[in-house]
């Protein structure tokens, strides 16, 4: 795994064990088995920006946090210019950009994130994670499946649903699709 994706799961890890809690317990308040959330922890499988968002909010930090190992400390506002977002390099499927890393107790998740193409025959990841996801679309175009229903979108396209059905993205084409999205 790249460096980056190491030290996330270091810090998920680190939080667990300052938080005294074993491996089984974390686990089942995760939703995950314990060798999932061993794989994650060890850096060894692609850690689902849906348990990073429920690791954190179980573990009391900010996402970001988890991203960056740094901890937010805007107050009134922060300004993300064009391209500045905090990156994290999680897995190849997606790559993620966090547009307010620096900005403290945040009621909501805004990201770039964009979807890279993939084999038709690839076998889709699904996602849960509490609360609702916003999503708006940029550049390319989306599939976005929630449980059964597939829906596609094209740029200007938004969608709103509840993030505790399992979901997945997929771009469609050749090209990458681009999404804003907001997780609240």
């Amino acid at each position: 795994m790249s460096e980056p994706v190491t030290e996330i799961a270091n810090r998920i890890r680190e939080l667990r064990e300052s938080n005294e809690m074993s491996s089984e317990w974390a686990a089942r308040a995760l939703g995950v088995t314990v060798d999932e959330l061993n794989s994650y922890e060890s850096g060894e499988d692609d850690i689902p920006v849906s348990f990073l968002y429920m690791a954190a909010k179980k573990y009391g930090v900010d996402l970001s946090t988890l991203l960056t190992g740094e901890n937010p400390h805007d107050r009134m506002f922060s300004l993300v210019r064009k391209g500045e977002g905090v990156h994290a390099e999680r897995c190849s499927a997606y790559q993620y950009q966090s547009l307010c890393a620096t900005f403290m107790h945040k009621s909501m998740e805004p990201l770039l994130v964009t979807v890279e193409p993939k084999p038709p025959n690839d076998e889709p990841h699904f996602n849960t994670h509490s609360g609702q996801e916003f999503q708006y679309l940029l550049e390319g175009q989306l599939r976005v499946t929630i449980q059964d229903q597939e829906l596609d979108l094209n740029p200007g396209d938004s969608l709103i649903f509840n993030s505790e059905y399992p979901h997945c993205l997929k771009a469609l084409g050749d090209k990458p699709a681009k999404i804003l999205v907001i997780i609240v």
